[in-house]
């Protein structure tokens, strides 16, 4: 039963099942016409008005039965809008019934506060399910833990808790996903209220912790399921990992090593997981426990698209251990060196 200008919703092919027990639809709104300001009598079945539910009242019924009838929803409501469209179309090629008007969801409906469109498009919902629930946590909302919550906060995972003690500053917009006002950067804003701000508008359960993980609250990721750890601060990083495998919770740790050489910048991107089959790793020289403000060589440049890479890196190393993303090799430790633009398995053997 589409409204004036409602577009038929993309179901996608192995959700359309259902045939429907009648060619018949209902219309709001003035008769369809030809090119000539005719009616479409092809399709006139019956006009007047009357209420079919509490908010939805109709102006006409439809008839156009193909010598089979329609074999399911998708290809009933297609062939009406095709009819409905074509003699605007005649006019104006530009006019489509296809408004792309997001659809809200209820919050039993969805972790999302609207329909996941590019997904049922590409049909991929099967496997979107394989990270429902998921209780993730991001330690860090610098560079790369902010785009880390950019394309988590577009999966269906139960809840992401962010956690944070630093202000949203200046210098923050210039290696963080968004363009933040003047007057936004004025208010200076807890990080982890910032970014929930911004992305509780797609995902409903977005959990903010305006501090520091340390030893005395290391208990906030007793529940988790999942945590990307993006923090320079060592000590502090020893604990969470040691917490982590005690939980025997998976994990991603996430580096970036940039220094100037001459008029230009060189260095490295990291990615090491952590899950119960390989954690000795971590611990033998791949992930580095200096702080990176007391390293001689370092002076903690970070850079917009490395930031983005490191998180996009990480991501789709957390997608390939819960099926989302094929993965042969298992690597538990990669990295991408930026002026040879290479990317090296570390676990590999050759």
């Amino acid at each position: 039963m589409p409204s004036r200008a409602t577009a038929p919703v993309a179901f996608p092919k192995n959700n359309r099942v259902t045939k429907p027990n009648t060619h018949v639809i209902y219309f709001a709104g003035e008769f369809p016409c030809n090119i000539d300001g005719t009616i479409i009598t092809q399709i006139k079945h019956a006009s007047n008005t009357s209420k079919l539910a509490e908010g939805i009242t109709v102006n006409h019924s439809f008839s156009n039965k193909p010598v089979n009838g329609y074999p399911d929803y998708f290809e009933k409501i297609t062939q009406y809008v095709k009819i409905i469209s074509a003699p605007a179309q005649y006019f104006d090629n530009s006019v489509t019934a296809q408004t792309y008007k997001a659809i809200e969801l209820q919050e039993m409906e969805s972790v999302l506060n609207y329909s996941d469109t590019n997904s049922s498009k590409a049909e991929i919902d099967v496997i979107n399910q394989k990270l429902s629930g998921l209780k993730i946590g991001i330690i860090g909302l610098g560079g790369t833990g902010s785009y880390i919550l950019d394309f988590v906060a577009k999966t269906l995972v139960g809840e992401i808790h962010l956690f944070d003690g630093d202000k949203f500053l200046q210098h923050n917009a210039f290696r963080a996903p968004s363009a933040p006002s003047l007057e936004e950067l004025n208010e200076s804003t807890a990080k982890v209220e910032y970014y929930s701000r911004i992305y509780s508008k797609m995902h409903r359960h977005i959990v903010s912790h305006e501090l520091y993980i340390n030893k005395t609250n290391l208990g906030l990721l007793n529940d988790l399921d999942f945590v990307f750890v993006c923090i320079d601060r060592s000590e502090a990083k020893k604990e969470i990992f040691e917490k982590l495998e005690s939980l025997k919770i998976s994990f991603i740790d996430t580096g970036i090593g940039v220094e100037r050489v001459d008029e230009s910048l060189i260095g490295m991107v990291r990615t090491t997981t952590s899950t119960q089959e390989k954690r000795n790793h971590i611990w033998e020289g791949r992930v580095s426990f200096e702080d990176a403000d007391d390293a001689d060589y370092s002076t903690n440049i970070q850079i917009a698209e490395l930031n983005a890479l490191n998180a996009v890196f990480a991501v789709m190393k957390w997608k390939k251990l819960y099926g989302f993303l094929n993965d042969l090799e298992n690597e538990h430790d990669s990295s991408y060196s930026i002026n040879v633009n290479h990317i090296e398995n570390n676990d590999s053997s050759t």
